[in-house]
């Protein structure tokens, strides 16, 4: 089910499978920021990742003594959510654990999201519940993906992607979806020119910024996407080589397996623990302009 709220400013819709982003556009403005899910590139549009973001090691992962199958980025957004509140600028999705679930991972829990508009920002915050009798581990992250270029006869060329602080950072390379080498990427700069080129390797993750936002830029025209992901220790920016119209920038707490990572989920880079009773929360902004 789709459900849309506006203020004066935005107008967003969300739908209740996989509590997914499904628009972004301004009141009055036929633009769409949102990507909107072409098969022929990504057919998703900004999936939850939840529990664990990135790929496992043969999609597998231990608790205990017995072995899991998960698949990348985990279940969330491909289930269901409850719509458990709804006002003109608030939205808000419930998941819960089943017993179909525990099949796949071993734990009791509430996942919460809520969008809630305030001018012409958008406020998505992820709530996560130990409703368990033991400790529980998990990972979260937000994936949206905004169209680039946003108007026609532009390109992804002419956009770019400024960071709020001027960074050194390493990249780490993806093989087949599991980390393996690093390599220089910012070397005191603060801007990734964006091009199709870039991602020929798989998506850009990056780690220990000092950035706490970036915006999405073009040299064509005066639009811009502010993503604010305080607190978030990871980051990834993803498209696909081929032509495609779309850039992701992905805050997340939780990171893919490397080759050589154990099969214990506690051991997992960016594993986050909590115990039972336990509420763990965090928020992506975007400022629309």
């Amino acid at each position: 089910m789709i459900s849309t709220i506006k203020n004066n400013a935005l107008e967003i819709k969300v739908d209740s499978s996989g509590a997914e982003l499904s628009s972004i556009k301004k009141v009055g403005d036929s633009c769409e920021y949102l990507w909107q899910a072409d098969p022929a590139y990504w057919s998703r549009k900004a999936p939850v990742l939840f529990p664990i973001v990135g790929k496992l090691v043969n999609n597998k992962y231990t608790v205990g003594k017995k072995e899991y199958i998960m698949t990348q980025h985990g279940f969330a957004r491909d289930m269901d959510f409850a719509l458990v509140d709804q006002k003109p600028d608030m939205l808000s999705y419930k998941l819960e654990n089943t017993r179909e679930l525990l099949n796949k991972y071993p734990f009791s829990f509430k996942l919460i999201i809520t969008y809630q508009l305030k001018g012409n920002e958008l406020a998505m915050t992820y709530e996560v519940r130990n409703t368990d009798v033991t400790r529980m581990w998990f990972s979260i992250g937000a994936h949206p993906g905004f169209n680039c270029p946003l108007l026609p006869g532009e390109k992804m060329e002419d956009y770019f992607i400024v960071f709020e602080k001027k960074e050194n950072l390493k990249r780490t390379i993806l093989d087949n979806g599991l980390l393996t080498d690093e390599e220089p990427f910012l070397n005191n700069e603060n801007t990734v020119k964006l091009s199709q080129k870039l991602f020929e390797r798989d998506a850009i993750i990056l780690k220990g910024m000092k950035s706490q936002y970036v915006i999405l830029k073009s040299s064509k025209n005066k639009r811009q996407i502010k993503v604010d992901f305080k607190g978030f220790p990871y980051m990834g920016i993803w498209s696909k080589p081929s032509g495609a119209p779309f850039v992701c920038i992905e805050p997340w707490f939780g990171i893919a397996s490397s080759k050589t990572s154990k099969p214990a989920l506690k051991d997992k880079e960016g594993i986050k623990t909590f115990l039972p009773g336990d509420i763990f929360r965090c928020q992506v902004k975007l400022t629309i302009d």
